[in-house]
């Protein structure tokens, strides 16, 4: 599985990264999770482009998770694809449609698959498998753990990639990540940052560490603006707490889970 992180920034622009978006490859798949602003830009500079991309996993419905979500559409309308299947949270499909809603002259120009999971489901989207949970954010959020193909069928299962959208720092959120080889976490702001919704490095690094769970390495991602300069401190602040491989996801990073 290959993971390429296009967007590591937030809701507050930085100038240096763009919004939520990660694309996963595998074999002949690829899958899109999350569509925040930006990430259509970042997927033209990819070998897969915008044209290779036909289904998008959400996280949840913030605009800097979705404002790709038409862009993309048109753009693979405009290089002739025909199709875009959107999977995410309850209320997915209505959100497409009230986007389209807005921006009629786009209705019906591509096929739309429009669907939702729940928590704890177990589904399929573009040749991976998923399963997810909730997370705890100011609307309903889903994480997710993604393989490509079906954990416990083989004699050695593939490689787990976990991402927990946006979310405060939860011990059993990280629990539910146990065997990933790669977790992107959510590591919004500083610790001198006053926040919720989103964890920092200390509240990350505490649940990481008293979490019941083996996880090869984690990223941290959704970064504002505020966590620019503050990178080793934020660092440090997590290994004083938890002694993981723990790093600074950016844009453009791209690496094999093997």
């Amino acid at each position: 599985m290959r993971v390429t992180f296009l967007g590591t920034g937030s809701a507050m622009p930085t100038g240096e990264r763009f919004q939520t978006g990660i694309l996963l490859e595998a074999a002949e798949d690829r899958l899109l999770v999350d569509c925040g602003s930006g990430v259509v830009h970042a997927l033209a500079t990819t070998d897969v482009g915008y044209e290779g991309v036909d289904t998008v996993l959400l996280t949840h419905h913030h605009l800097d998770h979705v404002a790709d979500l038409l862009p993309l559409l048109k753009a693979r309308w405009l290089a002739g694809a025909e199709s875009l299947e959107v999977v995410g949270p309850p209320g997915t499909p209505d959100l497409v449609r009230n986007l389209l809603s807005v921006h009629e002259y786009m209705q019906d120009r591509i096929d739309l698959t429009l669907r939702s999971v729940d928590t704890d489901d177990r589904f399929e989207a573009a040749g991976f498998s998923g399963e997810a949970t909730a997370t705890r954010h100011s609307m309903p959020c889903h994480a997710y753990r993604l393989c490509h193909g079906d954990e416990g069928d083989d004699d050695v299962d593939p490689p787990v990639f976990g991402y927990s959208g946006d979310s405060e720092a939860v011990t059993e959120l990280v629990e539910f990540f146990d065997g990933a080889a790669v977790l992107a976490h959510d590591c919004s702001f500083p610790d001198e940052v006053d926040v919720s919704n989103h964890p920092t490095p200390a509240s990350l690094g505490d649940a990481l560490a008293t979490a019941d769970a083996e996880i090869g390495r984690v990223y941290l991602t959704h970064l504002y603006p505020h966590t620019e300069g503050n990178h080793e401190t934020m660092l440090d602040s997590v290994a004083e707490r938890y002694d993981g491989d723990v790093r600074f996801a950016r844009d453009g990073l791209s690496f094999d889970i093997r």
